[in-house]
């Protein structure tokens, strides 16, 4: 899949969610990362989730980042359907951690 072409499907993942939360993310940074990325990861968010920052204790820091593994996606996916399906699942699910939601918990959610 073209890079161009799958930066437009987390473009319009993140363009899907709900006005409200959109509004409330904060200092977050998306990106594609069109290699491969780390064994067994489509995506990963890295950062302090806005559960535990604080206003004091949270200052002066870089974003937060979710990236998105590109290739990672592509070698599980055999249609663009599948894709843009598993696009959205994995930007969402990394949108959650930035919230402050465990793997445990989008588990128990069927995420």
């Amino acid at each position: 899949m073209e890079p161009g072409r799958f930066e437009e499907m987390v473009g319009a993942a993140l363009d899907s969610l709900p006005d409200e939360l959109g509004s409330l993310m904060r200092n977050v940074a998306v990106t594609v990362e069109h290699g491969p990325g780390p064994p067994g990861l489509l995506g990963l968010y890295q950062g302090i989730p806005l559960t535990s920052r604080t206003a004091t204790g949270y200052a002066g820091v870089l974003p937060d980042r979710i990236t998105i593994y590109r290739l990672a996606i592509c070698a599980i996916c055999d249609t663009e359907e599948e894709a843009v399906e598993q696009v959205r699942r994995t930007v969402i699910h990394e949108v959650a951690h930035h919230f402050g939601i465990s793997d445990e918990r989008l588990r128990e959610l069927g995420w």
